[in-house]
């Protein structure tokens, strides 16, 4: 049973490590602010970019091993649309983060006033 948890946290790790790893450019990040609007073709994800549509297509097979996008393909055409769960999941890893710091940063502060009292 340990093992199986073990795994478990693992594969939620590495799914994070990937999910952090996607957002970490800002090309990626700009592909899923404009898919956060409307689904759109690897073609039309690419207009405002300016590298080659090969470049964009490597752009949105990394958010798709992530989960950040879905793509699908009918004839040539790949549509990809935005899902959102991943980004969730790294959202509540930052919030989870920042109580800890906030939470600590609050300790700081009533020891630094107890010090200041003490003076």
């Amino acid at each position: 049973r340990w093992y199986t948890i073990n795994l478990m946290v693992e594969s939620r790790s590495e799914h994070l490590d990937n999910v952090f790893r996607a957002l970490a450019h800002p090309a990626r990040r700009a592909i899923l602010r404009r898919l956060a609007r409307d689904e759109m073709s690897v073609t039309e994800l690419a207009a405002p970019f300016d590298m080659s549509l090969e470049a964009v297509s490597k752009h949105v097979q990394m958010l798709e091993r992530a989960r950040l996008l879905k793509r699908t393909r009918t004839g040539r055409v790949h549509r990809c649309q935005l899902r959102p769960g991943p980004i969730r999941d790294a959202a509540k890893v930052l919030a989870d983060l920042a109580g800890l710091w906030n939470a600590r940063l609050d300790a700081l502060e009533k020891l630094l006033g107890e010090i200041e009292r003490e003076e």
